[in-house]
């Protein structure tokens, strides 16, 4: 099996992570998406949004009432 690069932003200095490769450490942790989730993470990316907006609509998803 081929070993692949994890990106490391140029600006941060932190290592970006993608989808899969997040989807496969949440499994691993016993967290595994919903169609929902993955949907929600797939407008977000065709929309742009940034790290912050994401943020906001996940937490309007979960809010009550």
């Amino acid at each position: 099996m081929a070993k692949k690069n994890i990106a490391k932003s140029a600006k941060t200095g932190r290592f970006v992570l993608g989808s899969d490769r997040f989807a496969k450490i949440s499994e691993v942790e016993g967290i595994r998406l919903t169609a929902a989730m993955k949907k929600r993470a797939s407008d977000a990316q065709s929309k742009g949004l940034t790290a912050e907006e994401y943020r906001r609509t996940i937490i309007r998803s979960h809010r009550k009432g």
